[in-house]
């Protein structure tokens, strides 16, 4: 053993010394080299013969490509918290609640100072501030404040952009800091970096803002808006362009884009890169480099050909007939191609990483966009072919869906910015964020009448669920006195004689006081006479007596039977987003008087249920009470007999179906009620069919889009009018005349 330990020690000691005597010159310059070269990566190389090289590029030329430089993490916190230096701000520490506690919540608006310019985009978002139930002209009366100052263009190199306007804030008495302040903004910042800065110090203000920064966005107080044109409708807006004759949704294109391309810049580089995914047959991509008035100074050699390949395709065509569309990012995060592949049904890619998108507090957008990633540009095409068929369809009602319910137009974009402030404020009767992504959308599902979803009329059939069994009979009285043989009581009588009635209100509008309690017939189910305000749109208020999910709503002079009434009412549980009834008027367009035309003739085709007697849900009331401009209600109250038809404008533009006409054993003959008469100046015929006439396009006017839905569907009983016996037949009065 002790001999093996020395044989080992003296191996090695050979060993280092051999290495020592004739490998340690080696090592020593390894060595040295290491070190020159690890010197030599910290400079530049110096090249001894100047002629063969004059000069060279330094390494800050090498990292230019000829445009902006981007600036480092430090330096953008640095303008982050120069622009929003009360980025900490939050609804509980910026805004005062209490402001909202006494008149609700209203918005007051700056009046217009004298040689301010106002661009066609800020005068459409003042308009529909002023038109909404919110507006108010007291200050004092103020939840929340809008500047009359554009501020929507904050690009100093835009003619739009208002100078000094942190001067002129500071002076407003109102201002205090920004606090309880609504601001709007498309553009921020200019070239060559496009920051955040919008020339003046936003305060405490809430920012509604497009093209939003995550890092820059302030969850739960600012809002993320879309960038929309400055010929985005005031209201109304087009429909969506899906079809049902698209189904299946499969179209002649997967995936497309036409667009501009920026050669240097911020945003050039996603834009340059989209070639690298088009095959010309079902991936379309194409890029253009004309735009900017020195394009050419810095074009490419692909820049002739994709001109070239650009003009060869229709922007609009590929819009129609495109699966997918690509929404890459510009000089800012948002874009205008946002909101047209929603409108067109393409399903966004959206790719644009950091973009905070619209309404995203209460939109989900998983279920209409597919969020991709810049770096990963070409994981987009297997990605989108990964897509089933069946989500494919669901993506595309989606994107429907949110364009009609928040996009169409400058006015829902400005009401879905308020209710989502106004749900914050009142956070105890806010909406669940189920309203907001099913039809028909969170502006149409009204908290303050309920936050419970089995409370509204749409949305029975999503849950399975049913309306309550039992109606209330509201029948509008206008005559000045009553006596036992008019209609209005055989009416009551039929009325309360159906197995479905719950109460039997009478609505009592005219000037003199209704009979004694002795002078009305005796019914089976309560009666209850209650005073309106006698203008024609009382019919609609929600009267706290109202207890059940279905009103039938009559005239006086309407006639029907109970079979009717119970035949009509069952219907109407199948169908209890929609007014169901009994007489019908119909509208078309008068391409000669470029109006549209009113008729009342019984043909196949009608778009109006008359609520002279119809069932529809309680619902309503509140929408057209609290929902409705104020002007289009009271718009209808001084054209004295227009409330059914503005009631069918409303429910119609929710549900965006026609109204069910059921069985009627005679036609129904409108007569005009007393009052509006008396008001109106008319007596019906000819002129009162000319005042509803005018009625139809004034509301028209006043939606921004003709809403009504026209169908041919009538529901009959089974066995009606058949060669049967009638008792084989359930609504055997039906047939009796």
């Amino acid at each position: 053993m002790q001999i093996r330990k020395k044989y080992i020690f003296m191996t090695l000691f050979a060993s280092w010394l051999l290495l020592f005597f004739f490998g340690g010159d080696q090592l020593r310059r390894l060595a040295f080299l290491s070190r020159r070269k690890t010197d030599a990566l910290k400079t530049w190389p110096r090249w001894t013969d100047t002629t063969l090289l004059q000069s060279f590029a330094g390494p800050g030329d090498l990292q230019d490509d000829g445009g902006p430089r981007q600036p480092s993490p430090k330096a953008r916190r640095a303008t982050r918290m120069s622009i929003y230096k009360n980025s900490r701000c939050r609804m509980e520490t910026c805004f005062d609640f209490s402001k909202c506690e006494k008149y609700g919540f209203k918005v007051f608006i700056y009046p217009a100072e004298r040689g301010d310019p106002v661009s066609e985009s800020y005068f459409k978002i003042i308009t529909a501030l002023e038109e909404s139930r919110y507006y108010t002209s007291n200050p004092e009366e103020a939840c929340l404040f809008v500047l009359n100052l554009d501020t929507l263009d904050r690009d100093h190199l835009s003619v739009q952009y208002v100078h000094n306007i942190n001067e002129k804030i500071q002076g407003f008495p109102l201002w205090n800091d920004g606090r309880n302040h609504l601001i709007f903004n498309l553009y921020s910042g200019t070239w060559p970096n496009y920051t955040e800065d919008l020339g003046f110090d936003i305060g405490q203000a809430i920012l509604a803002k497009a093209s939003f920064y995550v890092e820059r966005f302030r969850p739960g107080f600012d809002i993320s808006i879309p960038l929309f044109s400055k010929d985005h409708p005031q209201k109304g807006g087009e429909r969506g362009w899906l079809a049902q004759s698209s189904l299946p949704p499969k179209k002649k294109y997967l995936l497309v884009f036409k667009g501009k391309r920026y050669l240097t810049g911020i945003g050039s580089d996603t834009r340059n890169a989209l070639h690298h995914i088009h095959n010309g047959k079902d991936i379309i991509s194409l890029t253009t480099c004309k735009h900017g008035k020195d394009w050419e100074k810095h074009k490419d050699a692909r820049c002739d050909k994709d001109n070239t390949d650009y003009e060869k395709f229709d922007y609009r065509e590929l819009l129609h007939n495109s699966t997918f569309c690509i929404i890459p990012r510009g000089r800012r995060l948002g874009s205008f191609r946002f909101l047209e592949a929603l409108q067109a049904a393409c399903i966004p890619v959206l790719l644009s990483n950091g973009w905070e998108l619209p309404f995203s507090e209460v939109i989900d957008w998983s279920k209409a966009a597919i969020v991709g990633d810049e770096r990963l540009l070409l994981q987009i095409p297997s990605t989108v072919r990964c897509i089933h068929r069946d989500k494919v369809l669901a993506f595309q009602q989606h994107t429907q869906f949110l364009w009609e319910a928040y996009f169409s137009s400058v006015e829902k974009i400005v009401q879905t910015t308020l209710e989502i402030i106004k749900d914050r404020v009142f956070g105890r009767q806010s909406r669940p964020k189920f309203f907001w992504n099913a039809l028909p959308g969170g502006l149409l599902a009204q908290p303050e009448y309920s936050t419970h979803i089995p409370d509204f009329p749409f949305y029975h059939l999503q849950h399975g669920s049913s309306p309550s069994s039992k109606f209330t009979a509201l029948i509008r009285a206008m005559a000045p006195g009553i006596s036992l043989s008019q209609p209005i009581l055989k009416l009551i009588q039929a009325v309360s004689a159906s197995q479905y009635c719950s109460q039997v209100l009478v609505l009592w509008s005219s000037e003199k006081s209704p009979p004694p309690s002795g002078k009305w017939p005796q019914t089976p189910v309560p009666l209850t006479v209650i005073h309106g305000r006698r203008k024609i749109s009382d019919r609609f208020f929600p009267y706290p007596a109202i207890g059940t999910d279905a009103v039938l709503s009559l005239d006086e002079h309407a006639s029907l039977s109970t079979s009717e009434v119970d035949f009509a009412f069952v219907v109407w549980r199948s169908f209890p987003d929609r007014i169901v009834g009994f007489p019908m008027r119909s509208h078309f367009w008068d391409p000669g008087q470029h109006r549209w035309g009113f008729t009342s003739k019984w043909t196949n085709e009608f778009s109006m249920v008359l609520t002279a007697a119809a069932f529809y849900h309680r619902y309503y009331h509140s929408l057209f009470t609290h929902y409705l401009p104020a002007g289009l209600r009271e718009l209808s109250d001084q054209l004295g007999d227009c409330e059914d038809i503005l009631m069918n404008f409303l429910v119609s533009a929710v549900t965006r179906l026609p109204p069910v006409k059921v069985t009627q054993r005679k036609q129904h003959k409108e007569a005009a009620p007393q009052q509006a008469s008396q008001s109106a100046g008319i007596s019906g015929g000819p002129l009162r069919f000319s005042q509803r006439q005018a009625c139809v396009n004034r509301f028209a006017a006043g939606f921004g889009y003709m809403p009504l839905v026209h169908s041919q569907l009538r529901l009959d009983p089974v066995l009606f009018k058949d060669q049967v016996s009638v008792l084989r037949k359930k609504y055997r009065q039906l047939e009796k005349q």
